[in-house]
């Protein structure tokens, strides 16, 4: 099985169209089983920010495209728009594998929240699909990602998550929000976070890209592709000690 996550398309001023048509060429090349759209589609959230990044989207041909909304999409009542273009369902299933959709945006607000009632939602959902490979997708990042600076804006309840996902036995968590892709290793647990897709805001690793997730057998494994370049393993993006420009990768 092929997932792919894009995140942080930000349509609006600093979007990249050339790069995100390109994105969306690679991705439909692959065939993936669905699409995972972590967050912040738009950059203000105003309706025609909406109404040209749902046009672009559509060009994605995959068969399951799963869509969480960011901070960005929630500024000036942009969540209202949000759930009127992007309908989602909270919960995935594809074969033995299942994806939960997380919201941690709040209107106007950069941080993000999950709350009592979603993480009480989330535990008990989870525990109806025992035995199968659980993947919880949100747009904020649930652990600090490094690269990114001072970070005031994860998530405010971090702890409350953290405790159901480790507890839950939740086996991959698919983060946004920071613009870094990133790896990090909770017990049983991997946290991948993604770059951004098409914006020219990039922290620590200057290309814009994309994931790949495959899973076999309950086997998760994880590739970042550079947009109109390389697939790189996240072993080695993890093992990266210095900033990469363009003329460090051949």
């Amino acid at each position: 099985m092929l997932l792919v996550q894009i995140s942080d398309i930000h349509y609006g001023s600093m979007f990249r169209p050339k790069t995100f048509h390109t994105a969306i060429n690679e991705i439909n090349s692959m065939t993936p089983d669905a699409v995972i759209v972590t967050g912040d589609l738009t950059e203000e959230g105003l309706m025609v920010e909406f109404q040209k990044v749902a046009k672009e989207l559509k060009k994605l041909t995959a068969e399951r495209i799963i869509f969480v909304s960011g901070n960005h999409d929630y500024r000036s009542t942009g969540y209202l728009i949000f759930r009127e273009l992007f309908p989602f369902s909270r919960v995935t299933e594809i074969g033995n594998v299942v994806i939960f959709v997380v919201s941690s945006a709040r209107p106007d607000r950069d941080d993000g929240e999950v709350g009592h009632r979603q993480n009480l939602w989330l535990e008990n959902v989870l525990a109806k699909h025992s035995g199968k490979t659980k993947i919880v997708a949100i747009h904020h990042h649930v652990v600090p990602v490094p690269d990114t600076g001072a970070d005031p804006i994860t998530i405010v309840d971090a702890g409350d998550i953290l405790r159901t996902l480790t507890r839950s036995e939740v086996n991959l968590v698919l983060c946004g929000h920071r613009h870094r892709p990133w790896r990090w290793q909770i017990e049983d647990m991997k946290v991948i976070h993604a770059g951004s897709v098409s914006s020219e805001k990039l922290r620590g690793f200057f290309f814009n890209s994309y994931n790949l997730i495959t899973i076999e057998k309950g086997r998760i494994e994880e590739k970042l592709k550079i947009v109109d370049g390389d697939i790189i393993d996240f072993d080695d993006i993890v093992k990266m000690k210095e900033v990469l420009w363009e003329s460090d990768i051949e």
